[in-house]
């Protein structure tokens, strides 16, 4: 009888982690490598890659570093994948946020922002679920990084939140179109983690402490914290999950803190 601790083990997997160069992405490949799956690698630039696929190679796992930007880039990552390793079993959306360095009312937005942030959030996710279920064998899983202002009004973020919206619905359903494959699709919201691209995008460095005292359990997240639960959704012990939101907040469901543009020095 297996015990209940093996059902987190994905020994023997193949996983796909795009956005995995630093930060949550980085966790999440590391997590999966704990657990006993070799993983490919994608982010835009190859030295952060090369630290994550080190970090792999540590845990005693194999790793395939793909550089490239994930949009219109799923299907050659895929196939990269199974050139290398012959199937792919999991497969984590992670990249996501913003190009722009600051913020902005929504009926400020232009075009082309509002365009590029859907395809970053939105449609480089899909094309990865596309890629991944035309490729992966029944009993996959697919996990993608939303957001929990995809759940309610985002002020100043607006662009980013719609899509993430449309991510959460894709998510469920994708959930419910390849359940009959036993394929899982689910969905992970971190609250504040405070990344490098966190702080890059949204300039919260002087008002942290601010930031904290909206969580109900008193610490911003760690990358960890939510690599633990993509790795759970992955694994036989969530084989019953799918087409599910899971938001991972430190306790923190309505966005209390607001997020506004930097100001311009006078």
């Amino acid at each position: 009888m297996t015990g209940v601790l093996e059902r987190f083990r994905v020994d023997g997997r193949v996983a796909v982690v795009t956005g995995s160069g630093q930060g949550i992405g980085r966790a999440i490949a590391w997590a999966l490598a704990d657990a006993g799956a070799d993983v490919v690698l994608n982010a835009r630039r190859i030295g952060d890659l090369e630290v994550t696929a080190a970090g792999v190679e540590e845990r005693g796992r194999r790793a395939l570093v793909v550089a490239g930007d994930i949009r219109d880039f799923s299907d050659a990552l895929a196939d990269r994948a199974l050139d290398e390793f012959g199937r792919i079993d999991i497969w984590v959306n992670n990249v996501g946020g913003s190009d722009e360095k600051d913020v902005r009312l929504l009926v400020d937005t232009p075009d082309e922002v509002f365009r590029s942030q859907v395809e970053l959030n939105l449609t480089s996710a899909f094309q990865g679920c596309r890629a991944a279920a035309n490729r992966m064998p029944d009993g996959g899983a697919i996990v993608n990084i939303t957001s929990g202002a995809g759940t309610r009004g985002s002020p100043y973020t607006g662009p980013y939140a719609a899509a993430k919206a449309g991510l959460i619905n894709l998510t469920q359903t994708l959930a419910l179109e390849l359940a009959e494959r036993g394929i899982r699709v689910n969905s992970v919201s971190p609250g504040p983690v405070i990344t490098e691209a966190y702080r890059a995008v949204l300039g919260i460095e002087d008002r942290l402490d601010e930031l904290v005292r909206t969580i109900p359990l008193g610490r911003a997240g760690t990358p960890d914290d939510i690599a633990t639960m993509v790795l759970f959704l992955c694994s036989p012990a969530a084989g019953w999950i799918t087409g599910e939101h899971h938001l991972v907040a430190g306790g923190r469901t309505q966005r209390s803190y607001q997020y506004r543009p930097k100001e311009t020095p006078q």
